[in-house]
């Protein structure tokens, strides 16, 4: 039989990132069966390497050993290399960083794991150099050592391997005996307080060395504020302010880099990811919400226009990311020097302006060149040159043009043209809770994407997501996330248009979530499917990472949906969930964001707003989407019982729902569907039928969040 490991198998995989690694001499094998029956066939280790294809120093170690022929030959003879996209594959990517951190107390990627055949690890690492370097081994010497080891030590290997495989298993799959209630608001409360004690109140964020967007923090905060907490507040504006202003944000093409290498906010790493880009705009419309400050509104659209510029498929959904790097490197789409601004907008007042405003300085912030920031307010740049401030604006304005323009010419960073059904899942909440709160037009967009998801990456028939699309095809089982976030897209959608089918598509997946990833024994929530691989260990995801909790979102999204499907169970799943891991949000709250905003809601109930017209008026819309209201449900049914009927007989229900029923419009011609629009608000308590602008606001806003 061919041994398969003779060659490498990437050339055949759609992953943008597994194709990179396709002409290298390295024979690397995709996670299959086949990769590991060969490992086991001739006793040697696999070597397993994960990343991501906008990973710069997933690149920086392809380039220095993976292209290298000694290190391919190497691995080649004493291992199975393996390579992995942590996109594509998070369960396999969660266990093995979990190892990482277990063992070294730190993790990243490009993640290196060295595995006996059957799966178990017994070396862990991230980036190695090719060669020894300070503290760091050098590549080649790693592989010469765990291969003598393996030959001459094996019975340690073995144990190690045991003792690592057990520890995994007891941080991935415990589960806590569950407390007879679950966890409310003080979770919320506790989780504010942690992140104003940890906040960095100089620069904003949290951390000193890096600083990562943290949304989940954010809206905790901007809860806490709503209640009237100033410190919270205070720090949920300052960590706004630093992002939207410093290097984090692109000032030119509007959306998010993943995160800043420094504290000031100033250098990022280049890559651009879409949940970054879904989530982020989520905080800054709460917060323009909260607020009233139309910066933060604009910086949420900006970050969503970039989404539909850069990272739209034709048909509908979202591609993954950007590259951090283009020209072979980092950032060089992005950064400038005063004599290329100068260039670019060719009028030296402008280029002064533009200097001035985006801190465009000789020396520069990032090797030589300047990331560009928005530190200082036009009126004192303005002053600073002498001029009026409505002309800096104009001036500013022109030369903005001409740079983005400039921009356009250089080289483009590289494009991941996955479309993965999480991600799409959370920019699907973004545009569809922006078409309320911006334009309209977001939430068309919504809808194309979430029918892009629908007929590409959901089997009706089976009811079954798939993971992603690429290249025509629709690969992988959905995890929990995939369900979770597509279903808090298309209610999102729903509320957005209320259109029932994204409703129903809200039911239907949250019907295969309970179905895939509920333990009724366990009384949790799998982030792996029932019917799906049989890994080291079957993993939960409670905590927030750079994507919201599964878990979190999970059990958010069926507490609101049982308002619809009141005997599907969807309430007593969620509560069970929170309950079981009560203790778990109560001892570290900042850790468990999702989980701890879930459990606050749960608690209080959802403002629910009953619609019941062909249309929401235009002056209601307004109100409901100028106004923070976090535990928002909005929904719109038929005026009249007659059209009602069809909507339930589209969603499969015998009778209405609670949140409809009795409910229709008011007014002299309402049983022929020409009734006054009408209103009704309930959280716990529910208000008379509201006809006018002034009920409805006083009736939303008469209890605080």
């Amino acid at each position: 039989m061919t041994d398969p490991t003779d060659r490498n198998r990437l050339d055949s995989e759609a992953s943008p990132y597994l194709q990179q690694h396709a002409d290298n001499p390295v024979n690397w094998q995709p996670w299959d069966d086949a990769a590991f029956e060969a490992a086991a066939e001739r006793d040697v280790p696999v070597f397993l390497s994960i990343g991501y294809s906008a990973c710069h120093w997933c690149h920086v170690m392809a380039e220095e050993s993976f292209e290298d022929e000694d290190v391919a030959a190497s691995l080649n003879e004493h291992f199975v290399p393996v390579k992995v996209d942590r996109e594509e594959r998070p369960d396999v990517d969660d266990l093995y960083m979990t190892v990482a951190q277990l063992a070294t107390g730190g993790g990243g990627w490009p993640l290196s794991v060295w595995l006996t055949p059957d799966k178990r690890p017994f070396y862990v690492g991230t980036y190695f150099p090719r060669e020894a370097s300070g503290n760091q081994p050098g590549f080649l010497d790693v592989l010469r050592s765990l291969h003598e080891r393996w030959e001459a030590e094996r019975e340690a290997v073995e144990e190690r391997a045991d003792q690592w495989t057990s520890a995994l298993r007891g941080e991935v799959e415990s589960v806590p005996d569950a407390r007879e209630e679950p966890p409310g608001s003080d979770v919320l409360d506790a989780a504010a307080s942690a992140a104003v004690e940890r906040a960095d109140r100089e620069r904003g964020g949290w951390g000193t060395d890096q600083k990562f967007p943290q949304p989940g923090r954010l809206h905790v905060l901007l809860r806490a504020a709503a209640r009237g907490d100033d410190e919270a507040r205070a720090v949920a504006t300052e960590t706004l302010d630093a992002m939207a202003n410093g290097g984090l944000y692109d000032q030119l093409g509007g959306g998010f880099h993943r995160y800043c290498v420094d504290r000031e906010w100033t250098v990022p790493h280049f890559e651009k990811m879409l949940y970054d880009n879904a989530e982020l705009p989520r905080a800054y419309l709460a917060a323009f919400q909260l607020t009233g400050d139309a910066r933060y509104r604009d910086v949420a659209c900006g970050a969503l226009d970039f989404v539909a510029d850069e990272l739209a498929h034709p048909d509908g959904g979202f591609y993954s990311t950007l590259d951090a790097r283009s020209e072979g490197e980092e950032g060089t789409f992005y950064v400038w020097t005063l004599d290329e601004v100068s260039d670019a907008v060719g009028d030296p007042a402008d280029a002064t302006v533009f200097g001035a405003y985006y801190g465009v300085t000789q020396d520069g912030n990032f090797e030589g060149s300047t990331v560009l920031t928005r530190r200082r307010d036009l009126a004192d740049v303005a002053d600073d040159l002498g001029m009026d401030e409505s002309e800096a604006r104009e001036r500013l304005e022109r030369a903005r043009e001409r740079v983005r323009d400039a921009r356009t010419e250089r080289e483009r960073p590289a494009r991941d043209e996955k479309v993965i059904g999480a991600w799409n899942g959370l920019a699907i909440r973004a545009f569809a809770e922006a078409g309320l709160v911006c334009d309209e037009r977001y939430a068309e967009r919504a809808v194309d994407a979430l029918d892009f998801v629908r007929e590409h990456l959901w089997d009706a028939d089976a009811a079954r997501l798939s993971r992603r699309y690429a290249e025509g095809e629709a690969t992988g089982e959905g995890y929990l996330e995939d369900y979770a976030f597509l279903a808090a897209g298309a209610l999102a959608t729903y509320e957005a248009t209320g259109e029932s089918r994204h409703l129903a598509f809200a039911c239907d997946l949250a019907d295969a979530l309970v179905a895939e990833h509920w333990d009724e024994n366990s009384e949790t929530l799998y982030f792996t499917p029932a019917s799906g691989e049989d890994l080291l260990a079957r993993p939960q995801e409670l905590a927030d990472r750079s994507t919201p909790s599964s878990t979190g979102v999970a059990v958010s999204v069926l507490d609101a949906l049982a308002a619809f499907r009141p005997e599907r169970a969807y309430r007593e799943v969620a509560d069970a969930v929170l309950a079981t891991h009560a203790e778990t949000v109560e001892n570290r709250p900042l850790t468990h964001p999702s989980l701890a905003l879930a459990a606050a809601t749960r608690e209080r109930g959802r403002l629910e707003i009953t619609v019941a017209a062909d249309e929401i008026p235009g002056e209601w819309r307004d109100a409901i989407a100028s106004r923070y209201l976090p535990d928002r449900l909005l929904s719109r049914r038929p005026p009249t019982a007659d059209g009602l009927d069809t909507r339930l007989d589209a969603l499969g229900l015998d009778e209405a729902p609670p949140i409809w029923a009795g409910r229709e419009a008011r007014g002299d011609d309402a049983t022929t569907g020409d009734g006054t629009p009408t209103a009704y608000v309930c959280r716990r308590a529910c208000s008379p039928p509201v006809t006018s602008t002034d009920e409805l606001i006083e009736w939303v806003t008469s209890d605080s969040p």
